[in-house]
């Protein structure tokens, strides 16, 4: 019995009794409920049904390749590489770290669920079974890692415009990797890179999209979260809002790669949640108070402070509203 079976099972909206999962599978009833003990305790969110056994709290589409390259816009199709799928990795990004040399440009890993999903500054990203996206795209560069400041804040662009065209309200930007809906992080970002400082180059790309948190997750992660399922009406298929992420990132990443974060800082500052508000930042200086005046063309943070204006990268600041 693959986990994966089981779960595609579990995922067709009827509930399914312990008794009928065994005769589909051919193994005992203590092995399905075993392996579904597995599955809960990883966060995979199911739901007792009356007299009927067990099913997803809601219909969740397993992640399909070729389901998402059809989706995918030809021009687009041609340009990304190996998109592959896994049921369970310890991170989407760290596969892509271990393995560029093996890859072209624009190679796609995704995962049901991840064992050591993080963030920014080490955070562990939560990534129970098919509730949510995990991708990672490499993307190299002809230019060093020198060129590629800003590159996060790009990404964060094409993640709120694809996930609009999913169906999502109007999406806010958080310096330096947040995608926000409300005051709820709805996307994260992470960028990985390697390489040479002068060239060539490829960052490994890490988005996480949260398209329906459980209660018991929301419960783990310490910060306002927002998913798709209370936003969307629809609920757009995971495949569907891959292949949209895919086709903004092939059109930003095109545009970053001529122009830099200058062609892009026009689209991040029409979303950026922090322009005009009162901050409190903490750098390598201690706690920094001022108001959010954008963002250079280089993608750093500008805190206005009296009569000046600071400027912060994001190796080693956090942010937030005062």
């Amino acid at each position: 019995m693959q986990t994966r079976d089981l779960v595609a099972a579990l995922a067709d909206g009827h509930g399914w009794s312990g008794s009928e999962l065994a005769r589909r599978f051919g193994v005992t009833r203590a092995a399905v409920w075993k392996r579904l003990d597995e599955l809960r305790e990883a966060g995979l969110p199911l739901q007792a049904v009356a007299g009927r056994g067990y099913r997803l709290e809601l219909p969740l589409e397993l992640l399909d390749a070729a389901v998402i390259r059809e989706a995918l816009p030809e021009a687009a199709r041609a340009r990304f590489g190996e998109v592959a799928v896994h049921w369970d990795i310890d991170s989407t990004s760290s596969e892509l770290l271990r393995t560029a040399a093996a890859h072209g440009d624009l190679a796609v890993c995704l995962a049901e669920q991840q064992s050591a999903g993080r963030g920014r500054r080490g955070r562990r990203w939560q990534s129970p079974p098919l509730c949510n996206i995990y991708l990672s795209v490499l993307k190299r560069f002809a230019r060093g890692m020198g060129s590629l400041a800003g590159l996060s804040l790009a990404v964060g662009v094409a993640v709120a415009q694809a996930l609009e065209r999913c169906g999502a309200p109007a999406l806010a930007l958080k310096w330096p990797n947040d995608v926000l809906a409300g005051d709820g992080k709805l996307a994260g970002i992470l960028v990985e890179l390697g390489g040479e400082f002068l060239g060539p180059c490829h960052a490994v790309i890490g988005i996480g999209v949260n398209v329906y948190l459980p209660a018991a997750v929301r419960a783990a992660i310490d910060q306002p979260v927002a998913d798709l399922a209370a936003i969307c009406a629809p609920l757009p298929s995971r495949n569907r809002v891959v292949a949209a992420l895919l086709a903004e990132l092939a059109d930003v990443l095109d545009r970053f790669d001529a122009e830099g974060f200058a062609g892009l800082s026009a689209a991040f500052l029409q979303r950026d949640r922090l322009l005009g508000q009162a901050l409190t930042l903490t750098d390598a200086n201690g706690l920094q108070h001022g108001i959010g005046a954008g963002v250079d063309v280089r993608g750093a943070l500008l805190l206005r402070q009296g009569d000046t204006i600071a400027r912060f990268d994001s190796a080693e600041v956090t942010v937030r509203r005062a």
